[in-house]
């Protein structure tokens, strides 16, 4: 059987609220053998059901997540996120990371809201702190105008480092924050060459990652990174299986 991996939503607006997400998320999923499902927001009753019938889980990019989730007021770039997606963002991460075995995939908005649900914060605007860097992290009109590039480098020994078997290569990038200070049990596994933080892992899960270029935007410079999380999330299938637990209908 196929791996059925859940993809989170971005909201916009209110009359009507809008619930959407860039086909190129699920395209990638598609392409690297695996079964996507868009997962709203919910109920907690509604997603405990819903997390008995998937087998890995990704979080897209967005807008910002509000400073006061990591106790800092907010600063003049940040435009917050829809709060119908923060409120579930976080429910949905906090669900994901309690299954020990459940494969995570955060992609930029992603894996912030990775690091900040395991304790951590955010540089809130790049730009503003890090002044003397010459990388274009953020990319205001890059459907129209092209995406910036920029290299990362991933360190020796991580878990990236495995599935990319390369040391550093190019990216397409979109964002204005990174991560600032880790979250319980992440390591920083890449950076940019100014210092800024590109990916963390979460330590001694089997997979939970969360990068913060957009590999969907360039799903064959990143099919190595696609194909592992869906491999993860088979993975977790077949243990299910295995023991008898799985409770999908």
């Amino acid at each position: 059987m196929k791996a059925v991996i859940g993809i989170n939503v971005e909201i916009q607006g209110e009359r009507p609220k809008l619930a959407s997400v860039q086909a190129n998320y699920y395209e990638s999923i598609s392409k690297a053998g695996g079964i996507p499902v868009l997962i709203p927001p919910c109920s907690d009753d509604d997603l405990s059901e819903l997390l008995q019938r998937i087998d890995g889980m990704v979080f897209i990019g967005g807008w910002d997540y509000c400073p006061s989730f990591y106790g800092e007021d907010r600063h003049a770039s940040v435009e917050v996120a829809h709060d119908d997606r923060m409120d579930f963002d976080f429910r949905l991460m906090k669900r994901c990371l309690e299954n020990p075995r459940m494969p995570v995939l955060g992609i930029c908005a992603g894996a912030q809201v990775l690091n900040i649900g395991l304790g951590g914060g955010l540089y809130q605007d790049i730009p503003s702190d890090f002044p003397a860097s010459t990388i274009e992290h953020s990319s205001k009109n890059g459907w129209n105008d092209g995406f910036h590039i920029h290299k990362v480098i991933l360190e020796n020994g991580s878990k990236l480092s495995q599935i990319y078997s390369r040391k550093e290569f190019e990216v397409p990038t979109s964002h204005h924050q990174s991560v600032k200070s880790l979250g319980r049990g992440l390591i920083a596994t890449a950076k940019a060459e100014d210092g800024v933080i590109e990916a963390v892992e979460l330590e001694g899960r089997p997979y939970v990652i969360g990068v913060q270029w957009h590999p969907e935007r360039d799903y064959d410079g990143n099919v190595e990174l696609f194909t592992s999380f869906v491999q993860a999330a088979h993975a977790n299938q077949n243990a299910l299986a295995h023991n008898g637990s799985s409770q999908r209908r």
